[in-house]
């Protein structure tokens, strides 16, 4: 039986409001050494994916210089102040998200979230043969990671301001299939104290 394709699409345009203002990038802080959006990136690559895309905006030179050397497809998302919904327009409409069956978004500040983890949620999504939703739990508190199925991506593409995919999966009629991975499921790094409390480095 053929696996169904997943293309990981990570997110990594937005402002970083709430690091303080002319603050520190949340993405550039270092969890052992390594920029965190280039962490994530990584933590990607390692997953059984077909493509790993990732969405910039916000100091956009910044985040591309960290993640220098990795095969990755670079989206670039001139409208990313208006909120997640336009980086995840621009991440589905991507060539590479377009040929796959399912798009696994990533938030690119989520220091917990492993390979592992991510494989847990594609073999999910290959099992329930491509047609479901797979979204990371955390004692059954949705969390991040999802995969969305290709089926979905006219929705998405419809979304606007700074909304995630939440409604669409409230509303899409699909079976949701949940994963636990405990707390890295709900772990993002936000604030400067945040990122120190999760064992990053502010540069």
């Amino acid at each position: 039986m053929r696996k169904a394709s997943v293309a990981i699409v990570i997110l990594a345009a937005g402002k970083a409001s709430r690091m303080g203002e002319g603050g520190k990038h949340k993405l550039l802080a270092e969890f052992d050494g390594v920029p965190l959006v280039r962490r994530s990136a990584l933590t990607a690559l390692g997953a059984d994916a077909a493509s790993v895309i990732v969405v910039t905006g916000h100091r956009r030179s910044e985040i591309a210089a960290a993640l220098d050397g990795l095969a990755l497809t670079f989206i670039d998302n001139p409208d990313y102040p208006s909120g997640m919904a336009s980086s995840l327009i621009a991440g589905f409409s991507s060539r590479d998200a377009d040929r796959a069956e399912g798009i696994l978004v990533m938030l690119a500040d989520m220091p917990g979230i492993s390979t592992t983890h991510l494989d847990a949620l594609i073999s999910a999504f290959r099992n329930a043969g491509g047609e479901a939703i797979v979204r990371a739990v955390s004692r059954g508190k949705p969390g991040n990671p999802v995969i969305l199925p290709r089926s979905l991506n006219q929705a998405v593409l419809r979304l606007e301001g700074d909304v995630g995919a939440r409604d669409i999966i409230a509303t899409s009629g699909l079976p949701v299939l949940d994963v636990d991975v405990g707390d890295a499921a709900l772990l993002d790094v936000d604030t400067p104290d945040e990122v120190l409390a999760a064992g990053g480095a502010l540069n």
